[in-house]
């Protein structure tokens, strides 16, 4: 393929290496990020030398973070966001400050020059926000108290990255067009960034949506599509025309349309495209791993990471436990802000060479590459060993349930959706047994007289133990989509007699559960919903049957919208169209079910007008 174009040689390379790569790491239980960063060293300089110009690809492939803050920003309101304040400026400080301050002292103690400590340091405070929200985010707890410290303060650390690039030049010595500038062209260029920042803020709150609501009436997706790429493109070439993060603009933008009706469907267009991107960004990571400064000075390499982590864990973790975060929590939220981050290789590449000198400046890159290959790898050895054992410390001390259960109903999981169930089948006299694995949960169900044993459902002796095999029903009503999915499949394997009763927390949870063969199933918010609608339409003066009638039209026709959608659910751009022609279809049947309510009313009236007229 010597004469094919560059773009398509390496796009043949770096999709082969993750389709290859990632799906044999997923099979192993290592996760993507893992896969991508080997599938980097794979076709990197240091393997099959496949891709020489890592730098052009590591730039391109940063966009790929501007994409994911864009889509979290969207998921947060300019309201929550205010809400976060001070964890954003107070636990974020604090964690860039300490470990800085930390990892500054112990650069200077063992003989390096106050400057390589200073930007070391810096550098090194900082962790990848790429790694740490798609973890947080694959694991759901993007929503729970350590979810939300940690979003708080890798966002500050995307702010923090702007001060540390600007000392910088101040370090290495001001250059002599820097010198010449006078105070005017410094306020000028002040001006310039917060000039830069209130469009945004004013464009994403007057124009964005009109911009966005004119494109949509087009009715031509592929091009709202370009649109949302093009908004994303543009918010970052401004705020790098300024010297700005692009990615703290891409969440700025993002948080401004959070509220816009446009909302999902941007979200819907650009995850794809973030997917792609951030794969390449990890791929790309890999491919920066210098093993011949690893080669050289082994040691070295392997005091540098260990130091820095281990430095770093233990100052989290002491900042962990000053937030009052969970015990089981700790361990994530300590080891995803203990590695590296991808600014840290912008704030090494920037020094230059008259503050960090070459060989330094590869080896902290090394550094920080290994510590986001290290970081998934380490995560995988906590979820086995670790979390286990860690989630019982700090709270009550239960044994697991040993005595033999012959209970015909079996509830696994006992928290709102759970208690629900168990208390209708309770008050119907029957007997059931009730598996919880949250410790604090079963004591505090215990209190308030409820028999439930403690134990993980998704262990097999447990689940004999439990009666799983003499009974009848069992409901799966646990929290986690995985643990549910894996609960079923055993007793699909080990307990065919026993009919499951599933709850799904969302449709493509519903949609895994059919593809288990489980029929009943119940989405766990829907039916109050629709509930709360019909409150809504009573409130708004509809009349009881009218509003009653509406609902459960809503209801039949969501459920056959599910139904139709339900073969093509494995292909995103199939599914996406045939829900925007079911919705579409719902929209125009209820509209005209709405204008031949209003002739009816307008007959009635003027039928009662008549028989008025015609009393003597």
């Amino acid at each position: 393929m010597e004469h094919a174009p560059a773009w398509l040689t390496n796009s043949l390379i770096y999709l082969s290496a993750a389709v290859l790569v990632v799906p044999l790491s997923k099979a192993l239980g290592l996760g993507s990020i893992i896969g991508y960063l080997v599938a980097g060293i794979a076709i990197g300089p240091w393997g099959l030398g496949l891709v020489s110009r890592v730098e052009d690809v590591l730039h391109f492939a940063e966009f790929g973070v501007v994409l994911m803050l864009f889509l979290v920003g969207l998921e947060l309101e300019p309201k929550r966001l205010w809400n976060l304040r001070r964890p954003i400026f107070g636990w974020g400080t604090a964690q860039v400050l300490s470990c800085a301050a930390v990892l500054f002292a112990i650069g200077c103690a063992v003989g390096a020059p106050w400057r390589v400590s200073l930007v070391a340091a810096l550098g090194l405070a900082l962790s990848s926000t790429a790694i740490a929200l798609q973890v947080f985010g694959e694991r759901n707890l993007l929503r729970t108290p350590s979810g939300q410290a940690g979003f708080s303060i890798l966002l500050f650390q995307d702010v923090a990255a702007i001060p540390i690039l600007a000392i910088l030049p101040l370090l290495a010595g001001a250059t002599a067009a820097e010198q010449s500038m006078s105070g005017l062209d410094r306020l000028l260029e002040g001006l310039k960034i917060f000039g830069v920042i209130g469009g945004i803020v004013l464009g994403g709150r007057l124009a964005l949506r009109p911009v966005l609501r004119w494109i949509a009436r087009s009715d031509t997706p592929e091009i709202f599509t370009a649109a949302a790429l093009l908004l994303v493109v543009a918010i970052a070439a401004l705020m790098q025309f300024v010297g700005l993060s692009m990615a703290l603009g891409a969440f700025l933008a993002g948080v401004l349309l959070a509220e816009s009706e446009y909302r999902r469907e941007l979200e819907t267009d650009i995850e794809p495209f973030k997917g792609l991107l951030l794969g390449l960004f990890f791929i790309a990571v890999g491919m920066t791993i210098d093993f011949g400064v690893l080669l050289a000075s082994p040691w070295i390499m392997a005091m540098l990471v260990v130091g820095f982590m281990a430095i770093k864990l233990v100052v989290i973790y002491a900042l962990a436990k000053a937030m009052g975060l969970a015990y089981q929590e700790r361990p994530v939220f300590t080891l995803l802000l203990a590695q590296g981050g991808e600014f840290a290789f912008v704030v090494f590449q920037s020094a230059g060479p008259d503050v960090l000198p070459p060989q330094v400046t590869s080896l902290l890159i090394g550094a920080v590459a290994l510590s986001m290959l290290l970081s998934p790898l380490l995560l995988v050895l906590i979820d086995r060993y670790l979390l286990p054992r860690y989630s019982r410390i700090g709270g009550p001390q239960l044994e697991e349930i040993s005595e033999q259960q012959d209970a015909k109903v079996l509830i696994c999981g006992f928290g709102r959706y759970g208690q629900i169930v168990g208390r209708m089948l309770m008050s119907q006299g029957l007997r059931v047994t009730v598996l919880d694995h949250d410790a604090d949960n079963v004591e505090g169900l215990r209190e308030f007289g409820f028999r439930v044993f403690y134990g993980d459902a998704t262990r097999l002796d447990l689940l004999r133990t439990a009666g799983a095999g003499t009974a009848k029903a069992v409901v799966v009503a646990v929290d986690d989509i995985e643990q549910s999915l894996e609960i079923v499949d055993l007793f699909r394997e080990n307990f065919p007699q026993a009919q499951i009763i599933a709850r799904a927390r969302n449709v493509s949870h519903l949609f895994q559960l059919r593809d288990r063969g489980v029929t009943l199933v119940e989405r766990e918010v829907f039916e109050s919903s629709l509930r709360s609608a019909r409150s809504v339409l009573e409130v708004l003066g509809w009349p009881a049957h009218e509003a009653r009638e509406s609902s459960m039209r809503f209801r039949e026709r969501n459920l056959k919208l599910t139904d139709d959608i339900y073969p093509h659910y494995k292909d995103r751009a199939k599914l996406i169209a045939v829900n925007k022609a079911g919705r579409q279809q719902f929209e125009e049947q209820m509209a005209r079910e709405r204008e031949e309510r209003k002739r009816r009313a307008g007959r009635d009236w003027d039928r009662q007008e008549e028989d008025e007229e015609r009393v003597p």
